[in-house]
């Protein structure tokens, strides 16, 4: 397990935190906004548009071994060659899943979390029995979370801080040989990403459903 419980991890809400917030209330109390269109905005951008950058690193590493070299060695500097519009807020680390090693992060002290990548960070993220219970029995929560990984599998538990951030590089799901980058990203979940979840299936997209 590799993890750094006495890093500083910084506040746990950001000032634009606490501004969303305040502005939220003030738009649901004056009956402006309803409190289910604000979840549904916040799922978008939590699922969907929030991790299209890190889809996108995902889908190189996929199909550009070099790259992928690459970003195993030094994120930062990978993902400085690629066209996105997002700033990394800390050194970033990418771990490989393997068929017999599985990554999944969190932050034990706070929230820390690659957004520029990733997006909004899911509530569940935060929340004080998964920054807790990740570590002493990971496998218990992620099957909890719908992520059953095999008894001879190693899982390993990788703490984020101030100092370094983590992100997690799928496996590539069968049936997506000959895809382009566009195509695989589609592929790609914010979960896949935190090591909480899988790729979507091939056929499953390909299909549209």
């Amino acid at each position: 397990m590799s993890r750094d419980g006495e890093e500083e991890h910084g506040h746990e809400h950001s000032e634009n935190e606490l501004r969303a917030e305040a502005l939220e209330t003030l738009l649901t109390e004056k009956g402006l906004v309803s409190s289910e269109a604000i979840d549904s905005i916040i799922r978008l951008f939590e699922e969907d548009i929030g991790p299209m950058n890190g889809a996108q690193v995902v889908a190189r590493a996929w199909t550009d071994e070099g790259f992928r070299r690459r970003l195993l060695a030094d994120a930062n500097s990978a993902i400085g060659e690629l066209d996105l519009t997002t700033m990394l807020e800390a050194p970033l680390v990418v771990v490989a899943n393997e068929p017999s090693v599985h990554n999944v992060v969190v932050c034990t002290l706070c929230s820390c979390y690659p957004s520029g990548l990733l997006g909004i960070s899911p509530a569940w993220y935060k929340d004080p029995s998964y920054r807790s219970r990740i570590v002493r029995e990971p496998r218990r929560v992620l099957s909890e979370m719908g992520l059953d990984i095999e008894p001879s599998t190693e899982v390993r538990v990788w703490d984020s801080s101030a100092e370094v951030r983590y992100m997690v590089l799928p496996a590539r799901p069968p049936g997506s040989a000959g895809w382009d980058v566009e195509r695989l990203a589609k592929l790609v979940t914010r979960d896949s990403m935190i090591g909480t979840g899988r790729p979507r299936d091939a056929s499953a997209v390909e299909s549209g459903k």
